[in-house]
């Protein structure tokens, strides 16, 4: 058996950056993840950070090439039946968003615990968790065909929905909370010029689409999509026809190309409660999913770990755990908050198949109001950026 003091199951961008702020701190952990490392790297995911989210980036000594490589928006588009609005976020807010896929902030962050030595263990299947409510929690795990044991002194789950972490806490303490959408989202990565310098988000009567980018030679871009729809009846052409369609104005302005990645993204809105039980705590989506509309997962993960870092360092330095007590109600608090925002930006800009005509008259009502109102649109701005901190 071997020991540290925390346990890190899952190495994603949450499980990474909390193991670099232990590290930092002086704190002793190990990191567990099932994948190996390519595979970690070859996910694509999002691409926008908000201000907190690079900001601790760079705290890490996780910065220097995002800062060179990445894109800064001081704005982004709302287009509604071929109307645009532009909701201008730093006139709004005093912030910028930042382009930057997480598979470069994996990257930044694999190299920065290559570098440092850190013990990440990768191709690495734990298979459950013993003695969660004790002191001594050990995680068993599976590492080249051979069963191992690591005592710890606390666990951090960040191995996403369907990671052993979340499962570990009992069925009559655990409450889950889930909004299943009756729509995906179709995406493409394409190596062409997008079609403008900040996002798009489209609403027209076909449904929703949306122009975003990774950098500024590579295109993201989505169209809304039944559930059912496969992927196999979408060739490139049919996409591009189809995103031009619903983009507005823009379309005159998309360069299309073959598609280096092409996937299909189930939208749904997910909570568990508490985010701790005994030693085990849960950050990123092992506790929550967000659909991708208000670009929250990453931003949410990293709010989690940045909180959960702090208690952990606290805990260690003055042998106090209020922090720890206190990181559930708290990171749930930012949470919930993160969930009403992308709930509310999913129903303004998609088509839901019961919609009648009472709906969409609401829906334009609020896109009318959004748009003559500069209290409406910082509120948007305020939650697009990236909360305050508290």
């Amino acid at each position: 058996m071997t020991s540290t003091q925390v346990a890190i199951i899952g190495g994603g961008p949450a499980g990474l950056l909390l193991a670099r702020l232990l590290q930092l701190s002086g704190i002793d952990c190990m990191l567990l993840e099932k994948r190996s490392r390519a595979y970690v790297l070859s996910r694509i995911r999002a691409g926008l950070l908000e201000q907190g989210t690079v900001d601790l980036l760079k705290d890490v000594g996780c910065g220097e090439r995002l800062q060179r490589e990445a894109m800064f928006h001081h704005g982004c588009d709302f287009v509604y039946f071929g109307e645009t609005l532009r909701v201008p976020l730093t006139d709004l807010t005093g912030k910028v968003v930042t382009i930057y896929g997480q598979t470069e902030v994996t990257r930044d962050l694999m190299d920065a615990h290559a570098g440092a030595g850190t013990p990440c263990h990768y191709e690495t299947d734990v298979v459950r968790i013993d003695d969660v409510t004790g002191d001594r929690p050990r995680v068993v795990y599976v590492q080249d065909g051979r069963e191992h044991t690591l005592s710890c002194d606390w666990v951090a789950g960040c191995d996403g929905y369907h990671g052993v972490a979340r499962q570990s806490i009992p069925t009559d303490t655990l409450r889950t909370f889930e909004r299943v959408y009756p729509f995906g989202w179709l995406g493409i990565l394409a190596d062409v010029p997008p079609c403008s310098h900040e996002l798009i988000y489209a609403n027209h009567r076909d449904g929703f689409a949306l122009a975003t980018m990774r950098s500024a030679t590579r295109t993201r871009a989505y169209i809304q999509v039944p559930n059912d729809a496969r992927l196999d009846d979408w060739s490139d052409d049919r996409f591009w026809d189809e995103y031009k369609r619903r983009l507005g104005p823009a379309a005159a302005n998309v360069v299309t190309g073959p598609s280096i990645e092409k996937s299909i993204a189930p939208l749904r809105s997910f909570v568990a409660e508490p985010m701790r039980y005994g030693r085990l705590l849960l950050a990123g989506d092992a506790a929550h999913i967000v659909p991708p509309t208000g670009a929250k997962g990453l931003n949410l993960a990293v709010a989690d770990v940045r909180r959960l870092g702090e208690a952990l360092d606290s805990f260690y330095r003055t042998k106090s755990p209020a922090l720890i007590d206190a990181y559930s109600d708290a990171a749930l608090a930012r949470v919930w908050k993160a969930v009403r925002f992308s709930w509310s930006l999913t129903r303004l800009m998609h088509l839901f198949p019961d919609m009648d005509g009472f709906d969409r008259a609401i829906q334009r009502s609020e896109f009318d109001y959004l748009k003559g109102s500069r209290a409406a649109q910082t509120a948007l701005a305020e939650n697009y950026v990236g909360l305050p901190y508290v």
